[in-house]
């Protein structure tokens, strides 16, 4: 299923992966494959994986879990072997969706961790479920709290509070009229939310006077 060009490509965006353990197989036609796997527990359990897709294929099938508790433990084994973006943003169970209350008991647990990317994947889920129905100021207040140099963390950070003055404009600016993020956090959220299409050209232009 690996094609060399696109492992070429896949390869460059991931300075974390080695690029011998990339295979080069594109994103749908593994999921597609994920979809066609029956009794893959040996698979679950054999940990650490060699190849970037292995880790991509363990967590498509997580996605198949429905059970909310049984995905939470799978998520748990999962996260410390996670060492990419790539695999960490595209990890959804939509079974965590329906859960928000449950899911917040783990998602403060994780935003804790020393593993980059269960922080990273922490920050991520509170950017996909949390700014819009189930939003609350205190997740904010959450995500600024973290600190860390890892550069993993802190653009998803940024992309938190990015999408934040894309949604909660309000709620969100208070952060950055206070200076409240780290400096580099800080600008690289500018940069971002003046990058959106959701943003208007007045709130832009205000949030450039804001860089440090």
């Amino acid at each position: 299923m690996g094609e060399e060009s696109y492992r070429e490509f896949s390869a460059k965006l991931m300075p974390t992966v080695e690029k011998s353990r990339v295979i080069g197989i594109r994103v749908p036609a593994l999921r597609r494959y994920a979809k066609t796997l029956d009794n893959y527990e040996e698979f679950l359990n054999e940990l650490p994986h060699t190849y970037f897709e292995e880790n991509n294929l363990h967590a498509f099938l997580i996605e198949r879990e429905q059970n909310f508790e049984k995905c939470i433990e799978r998520l748990n084994v999962f996260l410390p072997y996670v060492d990419n973006w790539a695999t960490c943003d595209g990890m959804k169970p939509k079974v965590l969706k329906k859960e928000p209350e449950k899911l917040l008991v783990h998602i403060k647990k994780w935003i804790g961790s020393n593993d980059v990317y269960t922080v990273r994947y922490a920050i991520n889920l509170l950017m996909s479920y949390y700014l819009d129905d189930n939003f609350d100021e205190s997740y904010l207040l959450m995500v600024a709290a973290v600190k860390s140099e890892a550069y993993y963390i802190n653009m998803m950070r940024a992309w938190y509070f990015a999408t934040g003055l894309a949604k909660r404009y309000e709620e969100t600016l208070p952060f950055i009229e206070n200076k409240v993020l780290d400096p580099w956090t800080h600008n690289k959220t500018i940069q971002k939310a003046t990058e959106s299409f959701r943003i208007s050209k007045e709130q832009k232009q205000y949030l450039k006077t804001l860089k440090i």
